[in-house]
């Protein structure tokens, strides 16, 4: 196949190269760049530190109130995602860290979820954080379970699940769409510490309001990294960083250029 397109382009005269596309060449290559500077440049790991989050820095009071409490955890990733979405990717590495200081206390771990993949992930992502504490006897397979996949019958059986057991605390990190305020106000009813964290800025009103502590935008897919410490993760942070002071950084010449010299084309290309 790749032998008859270099013959169909040598046969036309089509030319080896877009120059149209130049500008997202040069792009790709500044993205690679400032990654592999990021991820293997020691001096630049050393200087990089997250902010405090606070939702994040809540997780361990949220799992140490519900050992206390002798009461159990529930955590869900929405009704609006499926395993190939960044929220759910980014929500299965926090579960990973839940599920380890959830075997370490000895405290219940409930997972409500829609999809059955998104089942078989989380059960395999909670028994492997409790092998590596050395707890493996005490994972329950059962706690992590398939309910429905309507997206009311999912909101009904997760709020059946909070007023049944009553959890302590709460973590709703993933894809939510219109089922969001149901969980988050019965979760407020029954007193529990509530964590949330999406990328609907629409849901994101509502976990504000309903929720004791919001993951607001990147802060989510951050988490993973501010948990655990992985310097590959930090090193993503840092490149996305980097790449928006300098898109920044060329927002302004751009307007600065437009406004002096709007007959100019350069810039548009």
């Amino acid at each position: 196949m790749p032998l008859l397109v270099l013959v169909n382009i040598i046969a036309t005269g089509t030319p080896w190269f877009d120059t149209g596309k130049l500008p997202i060449l040069i792009a790709a290559i500044i993205a690679i760049g400032i990654v592999l500077i990021a991820t293997y440049h020691r001096r630049s790991r050393e200087r990089f530190q997250l902010r405090k989050i606070a939702g994040l820095e809540a997780v361990e009071e949220a799992i140490g109130r519900a050992t206390e409490m002798a009461r159990p955890l529930l955590y869900t990733p929405g009704w609006g995602g499926d395993i190939q979405r960044p929220t759910t990717i980014a929500s299965m590495n926090i579960l990973s860290h839940v599920a380890a200081r959830a075997a370490r206390y000895d405290c219940q771990l409930v997972y409500p979820t829609h999809d059955p993949v998104i089942m078989s992930v989380a059960q395999e992502v909670v028994k492997e954080s409790y092998v590596q504490e050395g707890l493996a006897d005490r994972f329950n397979e059962d706690n992590i379970r398939y309910v429905s996949s309507s997206q009311f019958g999912y909101a009904a059986a997760v709020e059946g699940l909070i007023t049944r057991l009553e959890p302590a605390s709460i973590f709703l990190l993933g894809t939510f769409e219109a089922e969001s305020l149901i969980m988050a106000e019965t979760g407020n009813f029954v007193g529990a510490i509530q964590i949330a964290g999406t990328d609907s800025t629409i849901q994101l009103s509502f976990f504000i309001v309903a929720c004791d502590y919001t993951l607001i935008g990147e802060e989510l897919f951050a988490a993973s990294g501010y948990l655990s410490g992985d310097q590959s993760i930090l090193a993503s942070v840092r490149a996305q960083d980097m790449m928006k002071l300098i898109i920044m950084v060329l927002l302004l010449i751009a307007v600065i250029w437009a406004s002096f010299a709007p007959d100019s084309t350069w810039w548009r290309f």
